[in-house]
Formats: C-alpha cells, structure tokens, sequence
C-alpha cells in the first residue's frame, strides 16, 4: 500500500475527532473522502502528513510508520494542498511553485537544474507555464489552486493530499482541477463534498461519520440511497449509467 491508516484516534481536548479510522490506497490510485462537515477529513489529512500526532494507531508510507520517520523525508515524500489559501504579497506564479522545492534544499543550498526541472514539470502538469511570471493576484480562483497543485508537484511527492480543493470554485473549474489530480501519477487522497464529483474522478471512496469510517469502497457499492440519507441526512435518488460504472445522485426535497 502506499498509505495505511490502521485504528487511528486523535482529539481535540476532550472531543474525539478521529475515531479509530481504518483505510488502505494503492500506489497511483485517488481516494475520496466523503462526510459532513465536522466528520474528521480535514483532521485525518493532517495526521496522514504528520502535521499532527495520533494519540493511538499507525500510520504508514508504503512500510514505514511515519513516527519513524524525519519530518524532512515526510514533507520530501506526501504534500499537502489545504483548502484556498491567499496571500497579500507581490509574488509571481514562479515563486509561489518555487517553494515546493523547501524541503530539498538546504539553507545554504544554491539553486540547481534539478529544482529548474521540478518547478517547470509541475507548471507544465497544471497548464501554467505560460503565466510563470504573472502576479498572484490577479489570478482566478482556478488558476491559484492551479498553482497550489504546482507547488506540491514541485516537491515531486508520491503522494498528494488535497482538503477540499473544489472549495468556491464554479463547476467547469471544479472539473478542470478533479479531472488534474486524477491524471497526475501520484497517489492522491482528496477530501470532498460533492458526492457526484467523488463518484465521477475517484477510485475509491471513504465516508467518515462522527470520526468513524461508515462505509469505503469502490464508488458504485458505497454511494447508496440508504447510506446518504443516514450520513447527510438527505432522500437521494441514484441514477446508473447504462455504459458507465459512476452513478448520479439527484436530490430529493419531497
């Protein structure tokens, strides 16, 4: 497996978000996790990048628990896109990907071929090559999320986690940025709150509830009627392609 997650629990204070979470995803494939909000995605994203410690449990990259790993090798291997991030200072789409490239260097490292490489590899997977030197600003909410792929490309991660990345983005974006992450040839894990989207771009999904995985598998057996109106507490009518394996999920308000 490239990531494992086995009987994790974590807290906050006396509250248990992550509770006792068990999944699995192979090597290149794109995991979906579903929930309502408050279900433990956001927060088991971050201990799968060691950005918090699991009060209990093991969490693995490929063999290695990642306690028994250096903070260094962790951000060298899994990165980490959160949901939109802005900022205020005059930077260029080259720079924002540059700092993909932080934990290969050192502080004293000169800039290489090999960072020249990485950077121009990842502009060149998101499409944004051609505005490497264009101001952050005056970039659309798809093309910064473009770019905050880019710089996690940069870090040439074989695994990559993303909270949310379709976040106030209009639907041709969203497609644009899902249908993205499905080509790239990393392992990617993606939280998510469109359940159509989930079932059109991932391989697998797992649908958290209260802290707890309810349901995980292939699209297809884990989207039900039943399990969205006990998870998101909606009726559903669901839809099968008669050449496809996806299904569409309709709303029902009655």
């Amino acid at each position: 497996m490239s990531v494992s997650v086995s009987d994790v629990y974590w807290s906050a204070g006396n509250t248990m978000i992550v509770n006792g979470i068990s999944i699995e995803v192979s090597p290149g494939k794109m995991l979906g996790l579903l929930g309502p909000n408050g279900s433990g995605k956001s927060s088991l994203l971050r201990l799968i990048c060691g950005l918090r410690k699991a009060r209990s449990g093991v969490i693995a990259l490929g063999d290695t628990d990642i306690t028994r790993m250096p903070r260094l090798d962790i951000a060298r291997r899994v990165a980490f896109v959160e949901q939109q991030a802005t900022t205020e200072m005059q930077v260029t789409v080259l720079d924002a990907v540059r700092l993909g490239r932080t934990p290969h260097r050192g502080p004293l490292s000169p800039w290489n071929l090999v960072d020249d490489a990485a950077v121009n590899a990842a502009l060149d997977h998101v499409g944004m090559r051609d505005r490497a030197h264009q101001l952050w600003h005056t970039l659309s909410g798809g093309e910064r999320q473009r770019v905050h792929i880019a710089r996690a490309l940069a870090q040439m991660p074989k695994e990559l986690l993303l909270d949310e990345p379709t976040n106030h983005l209009d639907i041709q974006h969203q497609l644009e940025i899902l249908s993205l992450v499905a080509r790239l040839p990393v392992t990617s894990i993606v939280a998510l709150h469109d359940l159509n989207l989930a079932a059109m771009f991932c391989d697998t999904l797992a649908v958290l509830h209260r802290g707890k995985v309810v349901a995980a598998g292939a699209p297809e057996d884990v989207l039900t009627e039943e399990l969205i109106a006990d998870v998101f507490g909606v009726r559903a009518f669901i839809e099968c392609s008669a050449h496809h394996r996806r299904r569409h999920i309709q709303y029902r308000l009655d």
